[in-house]
């Protein structure tokens, strides 16, 4: 049996996850949002980001991400707000309302998780995580 080609396998893993996660949490009434926009919640820490560092992390330009986050605000699901730490600085953070749509999702994805098997988690971890974080010793 030939196998395909290991990274398709994965984005289609992924793309099934993300798929799985916007359908059910749209089932539970909350807005459809696009994947392009459930990576913003993926990278977005739970105290903020700055913009740039959001465009950074989602791998896509300033404008493009500003184009994400100003969707998800006329949701009402993010804030651009002054950030204390730096000067004239701002953050991208979630609302309450954005905080509710990311404890749905993570428990949506919890579910998943345990649909897939606790042994076929931890192995998937066991072997991506060391990839994921740019270990120059990788696999």
């Amino acid at each position: 049996m030939v196998h395909p080609p290991l990274a398709l396998v994965l984005l289609r893993a992924s793309r099934w996850f993300d798929a799985e996660l916007l359908k059910r949490l749209e089932e539970t009434g909350w807005p459809r949002l696009s994947p392009a926009q459930s990576l913003v919640f993926a990278h977005l820490p739970a105290d903020g980001l700055a913009p740039a560092e959001l465009a950074r992390r989602l791998g896509t330009t300033r404008q493009a991400a500003h184009q994400l986050v100003a969707g998800l605000c006329r949701l009402g699901l993010l804030v651009v707000a002054d950030d204390d730490s730096r000067r004239r600085g701002r953050a991208v953070v979630l609302t309450p309302t954005g905080q509710a749509l990311a404890a749905d999702a993570r428990r949506v994805l919890s579910e998943l998780e345990q649909a897939l098997g606790t042994h076929r988690v931890d192995l998937l971890h066991e072997l991506l995580e060391p990839i994921g974080r740019g270990d120059s010793d990788g696999p």
